[in-house]
């Protein structure tokens, strides 16, 4: 079940969501940060397992040229309730000008922090990011049941454009 906007208006009450959002009929707005990175590696391929090195940058302005990737940050800070999921979406509005915003997409229960956006630039013009545009949109969706053991990864307190910690895993550290 998605949560609708009275329930979203109860977890800015509760402190999950910060104040001041913008808070859609099932959905709340959240805006860019002036955090941004890219991968840069040493080596002229990424080998997935092993580390990669970023550029990192704050800036409340960023150019991403046409066909260009860049990490950004959402600058609220969220928590998700232990009985709750969250889907981030990129905003239509944004998208129709040719930004794609992803993210992993799913948000366990339990996580915060910062949510950290991969966009991507599919038009053939470049496009100004500027901290504090509403850039995506977050969902609620309630679970039956509380989680038995909530998020906890290496990614639970992130702030800023967070890198890929993927060389983490468990599958690459055996």
């Amino acid at each position: 079940m998605i949560i609708p906007d009275v329930e979203l208006k109860k977890l800015v009450e509760q402190g999950y969501l910060p104040e001041g959002l913008n808070i859609g009929p099932s959905s709340v707005d959240l805006t860019l940060a002036d955090s941004f990175s890219w991968p840069a590696p040493k080596q002229d391929q990424i080998v997935l397992g092993e580390a990669v090195h970023h550029e990192e940058l704050k800036t409340s302005r960023y150019v991403l040229e046409p066909n260009h990737f860049v990490l950004a940050s959402t600058a609220e800070l969220i928590r998700v309730p232990v009985n709750m999921a969250a889907y981030v979406e990129g905003r239509s509005s944004i998208g129709r000008l040719g930004l794609q915003i992803q993210n992993a997409g799913f948000i366990d229960a339990g996580f915060h922090g910062q949510i950290t956006l991969e966009l991507e630039n599919q038009s053939s013009f470049p496009i100004v990011l500027q901290s504090g545009v509403r850039i995506c949109q977050i969902v609620f969706v309630q679970m039956t049941t509380d989680a038995e053991k909530p998020y906890c990864g290496k990614y639970n307190g992130q702030t800023g454009a967070t890198p890929s910690r993927l060389e983490v895993d468990p599958e690459f550290n055996q």
